[in-house]
């Protein structure tokens, strides 16, 4: 499955990249399964995303929980709990 995912404020700070197109395994279902898979990838990912760190998530550019499934093609954003204009 293929993803556009998009990173915001003080995450894009982190990781030093806004956005990445990716392609992700089949046993990848859900925005949890996504976000265990970068942290996965190690320092800064394993720090910055966390499951201890509150993140916002987007699926498609509407608000999703962890819960919501995967879509090919589809924009995830992640993003702090309060971000500024």
């Amino acid at each position: 499955m293929k993803l556009e995912l998009r990173f915001f404020a003080s995450l894009r700070e982190a990781l030093g990249v806004s956005q990445e197109s990716i392609t992700i395994p089949v046993s990848i279902k859900t925005i949890a399964d996504l976000r265990a898979h970068l942290v996965e990838r190690g320092e800064p990912w394993s720090e910055v995303l966390a499951g201890r760190n509150v993140l916002r998530c987007a699926l498609n550019q509407h608000m999703v929980d962890a819960s919501t499934l995967l879509q090919d093609g589809a924009e995830v954003a992640f993003f702090p709990p309060v971000t500024g204009g």
